[in-house]
């Protein structure tokens, strides 16, 4: 059984041994100082986290004509230049707005350990949890409006640690759904549970008095920002029940698809960062039925998303990003799988005044090896920290008084701007 058990010059030639210039600079730096003047755009962020490793091959780095190309053949996108699988043919009409970097070089091979690394920039420690990228953003950025800040779909995200209880992810299970948590039980009216909560507030803060515990401080944020909720007009940005059918049928009548729909209106009303949360990419076997499955789901979804917030201006403030917590295996196993591979792989970026129809970086004919221009995982957060103008370098200090940097030692890929 198979499975997881956990032609043309190139940047590369320009950047020899030989220190190439032009007029008196070198061209390694002109190179990095590209977008340097480029002001931050972004106020909202939307993460695709794909878990189990989506594959980069079969995706936004499609090798045609060689032994790892797979059962996917390249189509031409609205980019002039760049092709992505065959998966994605709404998307591919979108590209003019995307970009691609298909040089991550990742170090961590192993799910839990490459989720932690992508999701925070850091890797595991044995003596400190970092906080994920979402709770950096919110912890960072002033709060829009009532609803939460950081809001996670279809799965949970990565804990804010020393960032704080405001800096949580507040979960939906199922995009559309409900929260029973944000009315009272049945049988209770309001006048009835508003006299309930004062009676909680009071003896809260009776029990609280005079201690410094930060356990207390945390379970009374959590309780006041859930009664703010529910008592906002602005919780039906939660709903997708006024959708009109003809959307849901466009974006997809899918959890995907609806996560889709709901991330979008919830940055429309203020939320600095969502989490929509798919598995099912860790494709040991069989991983072309179950590749084209997932661009069945996510293909029109993710054009319908990037094509609405780019009519609508949206686009310009909201970064739109797809990670997963590495490639697959060029080689394709025996069991018609491809399996870990985190030496190189590719991240989608739509959005925040990232300019759209680039590509940076490559991967080797093959689609083994980075060939130019690596891009760390740090290099990622620095990227997205960058597009919001969050200074990546700033320390925090945990309750320890231990100074963390917000990222661990990354660079922006400023290629991606100007």
């Amino acid at each position: 059984m198979s499975g997881c058990f956990d032609y043309r010059v190139t940047r590369r030639t320009m950047l020899g041994a030989a220190g190439a210039s032009f007029l008196g600079f070198q061209v390694r730096d002109l190179l990095a100082n590209v977008g340097a003047d480029h002001a931050a755009k972004a106020e909202h962020v939307i993460l695709f986290w794909n878990g189990g490793g989506m594959s980069h091959l079969d995706t936004w780095d499609p090798k045609p004509g060689q032994p790892t190309q797979g059962e996917f053949d390249p189509i031409e996108t609205s980019a002039p230049g760049i092709q992505i699988s065959e998966i994605f043919p709404e998307l591919a009409r979108q590209m003019h707005h995307c970009a691609l970097i298909r040089s991550v070089a990742g170090t961590q091979g192993a799910h839990g350990r490459a989720t932690y690394n992508l999701q925070t920039s850091y890797n595991e420690s044995a003596n400190l949890i970092h906080p994920g990228f979402g709770s950096v953003v919110v912890h960072e950025l002033e709060k829009q409006g009532d609803l939460p800040p950081y809001v996670t779909i279809s799965g949970r995200a990565p804990r804010a640690s020393y960032l704080g209880q405001m800096c949580e992810a507040y979960y939906v299970g199922a995009p559309g759904e409900q929260d029973p948590y944000l009315a009272f039980p049945e049988g209770i009216g309001q006048v009835r549970g508003d006299k309930r909560l004062e009676t909680l507030s009071r003896f809260n803060n009776r029990f609280a008095a005079g201690k410094s515990d930060e356990r207390l401080a945390a379970a009374k944020t959590s309780v006041e920002d859930a009664v703010r909720l529910m008592r906002s007009p602005a919780l039906e940005a939660f709903e997708l029940d006024k959708v009109p059918t003809t959307t849901i049928n466009r974006y997809g009548d899918t959890t995907f698809g609806r996560g889709c729909l709901l991330a979008k209106q919830l940055v429309e009303t203020g939320v600095r960062f969502v989490q929509v949360n798919r598995g099912g990419f860790d494709t040991h076997s069989n991983n072309f039925p179950a590749m084209r499955g997932h661009g069945e789901v996510m293909d029109p979804a993710l054009a319908a998303l990037i094509e609405d917030l780019a009519d609508s201006g949206m686009l310009e403030k909201t970064l739109v990003v797809m990670l997963s917590e590495f490639g697959r295996t060029p080689t394709i196993n025996p069991d018609a799988g491809r399996d870990h591979y985190p030496q190189v792989f590719s991240a989608f970026l739509a959005g925040g005044g990232i300019r759209g129809g680039t590509v940076i970086g490559s991967s080797d004919a093959e689609g083994r090896q980075v060939e130019d221009r690596p891009v760390q995982v740090a290099d990622l957060h620095a990227t997205f920290c960058h597009t919001l103008g969050i200074d990546p370098n700033r320390e925090v200090i945990t309750p320890l008084q231990r100074p963390m940097k917000l990222v661990d030692n990354g660079e922006p890929v400023m290629e991606l701007f100007g």
